[in-house]
C-alpha cells in the first residue's frame, strides 16, 4: 500500500501512510536479511526499512512521495535521539505535552527539506506525526463513526483480549460477526469510499471485483485465528494507537538492534526501479515492494521487475503483496526466478495486516 514506483495522477504532496500497514515480522522472516545483505525498501512511512535494518542489513529506501520520506527521515532521527520510551512520547503513542519542544531538538538532525517540511506543520508534530495520514483518517472515520454503529467499546475491548483459538473463533463468530458488522464494512471498505478517502482512485485502476468482500474475508480469518491481543494493526484501526501492541521496530529489543545501525539507512527520492538501475548489476540481495505492482499495467510490471531483477544478486529475494490485482513475477522472466510458493504461504497464514490477499516470495536463481 505503498508509493514506490510510477503511478499517474496520484498527489504526492502530503503524507498518505504515516505508518506501514504491512507485517514488518512477516517481512523479516521472509527476506532474512543480514549484516553482509543490501536491501531496497518501499519507504513509505519508514516502519519497515527499520524493522529490516535491526538486522545490521544496509537498507536502501525509496520512494517517490517526499512527505513519505520526511516521516521515515523524522522516525530515522527521533531514534538517534530519544531512548524507546521518549519516542513513544514523541510520535504520539504515549502521552506527551512537549513534543514541539523536542522536535527542536532533533530538527538540526534533519536535512534542510525534512526541516521545512515539518517547520510548517507544527500542529502534527504536536499531536503525534503517526497519526497524520490520510490513511490513518480513514481509519479514524471508522472507528469515530461505524464501529460505535456495530458494537460498544466493552465488546471492542473484548475482541482485543488475549484468547485460545477456539475462544476467539468463538467470539468472532457469535458475538462480532453481526449483520451490522458485514453491511458497514462493506460499505465502507468499498472500492469507491476507501479510494477516494483511504488511498487513491488511481491505485484502483487495475482492479476488478468486489473490492469489500475479499477485504472482509481476509478480516474475518485474521480476527478469529490470529492472536489480536498482539496485532498492531488492528489494534490501531480499532482503538486508535499501538499502546498494547506495538509495530516491530518499536519493540524494545528491535528498537536497540534499530538503534545500532542506523547509519546503514540511506534514503533516496525516485521510483524503486531507477535507484536500483543507478545501483547497478547485482547490487541488492533482497527487495522490499510492498504491494507496488499491482498499481501497473502487466505490461509496467515486466518493465519494473526487469529492471529490479537486471539489479539483483543471486539468491536474493523479492517479497511483495498482492491486495486486489494478482501479480507475480511476469512470464517472461520466470526462467530466472523460483517462486516460494510454500514457503510465501505459510508466512501469509501468520500476516497479522490482513489488508491483502496474498504474499509473493520469489528468489532469483
Amino acid at each position: 500500500m505503498k508509493t514506490g514506483t510510477n503511478i499517474p495522477q496520484v498527489d504526492f504532496s502530503f503524507v498518505r501512510y504515516a505508518n506501514c500497514w504491512e507485517d514488518a515480522a512477516l517481512l523479516v522472516r521472509a527476506l532474512r536479511p543480514t549484516p553482509a545483505m543490501r536491501i531496497l525498501s518501499i519507504a513509505s512511512a519508514g516502519d519497515n526499512a527499520l524493522s529490516l535494518l535491526a538486522s545490521g542489513a544496509e537498507v536502501v529506501a525509496v520512494d517517490l512521495n517526499p512527505s513519505q520520506l520526511a516521516c521515515t527521515e523524522l522516525r530515522r532521527e527521533t531514534i538517534r535521539s530519544l531512548e524507546q520510551p521518549e519516542f513513544l512520547q514523541f510520535v504520539g503513542i504515549t502521552p506527551c505535552t512537549t513534543r514541539l519542544e523536542m522536535y527542536r531538538a532533533i530538527r538540526p538532525l534533519l536535512s534542510p527539506t525534512t526541516q521545512a517540511f515539518w517547520d510548517a506543520r507544527g500542529e502534527i508534530v504536536n499531536n503525534g506525526f503517526i497519526h497524520a495520514g490520510k490513511f490513518e483518517h480513514y481509519f479514524q472515520l471508522f472507528r469515530k463513526y461505524v464501529i460505535p454503529l456495530i458494537h460498544n467499546q466493552h465488546t471492542v475491548q473484548r475482541l482485543m483480549q488475549a484468547k485460545g483459538l477456539e475462544a476467539r473463533r468463538t467470539f468472532y463468530r457469535e458475538i462480532w460477526n453481526n449483520r451490522r458488522w458485514r453491511l458497514l464494512f462493506r460499505l465502507f471498505f468499498s472500492k469507491f469510499l476507501m479510494g477516494r478517502l483511504g488511498r487513491d482512485p488511481a491505485f484502483f485502476k487495475q482492479v476488478q471485483g468486489n473490492v469489500a468482500a475479499r477485504l472482509l474475508a481476509r478480516a474475518s480469518f485474521a480476527m478469529s485465528e490470529l492472536d489480536n491481543s498482539a496485532n498492531p494493526y488492528l489494534c490501531y484501526i480499532l482503538t486508535g494507537n499501538y499502546q498494547q501492541a506495538l509495530p516491530h521496530y518499536l519493540q524494545p529489543e528491535n528498537y536497540a538492534a534499530v538503534r545500532k545501525h542506523l547509519d546503514r539507512l540511506t534514503l533516496r527520492l525516485g521510483s524503486v526501479d531507477e535507484v536500483a538501475t543507478e545501483y547497478g548489476a547485482a547490487s541488492f540481495d533482497g527487495f522490499n515492494l510492498s504491494d507496488i505492482f499491482e498499481y501497473l499495467t502487466p505490461e509496467q510490471c515486466e518493465a519494473v521487475y526487469a529492471r529490479l531483477l537486471a539489479s539483483a544478486r543471486p539468491g536474493a529475494r523479492f517479497a511483495y503483496w498482492n491486495m486486489l490485482v494478482p501479480r507475480q513475477c511476469p512470464s517472461s522472466l520466470a526462467t530466472r526466478v523460483t517462486s516460494l510458493e510454500q514457503e510465501a504461504n505459510t508466512l501469509f497464514e501468520q500476516d497479522l495486516a490482513f489488508f491483502y490477499s496474498r504474499f509473493v516470495l520469489e528468489e532469483v536463481r
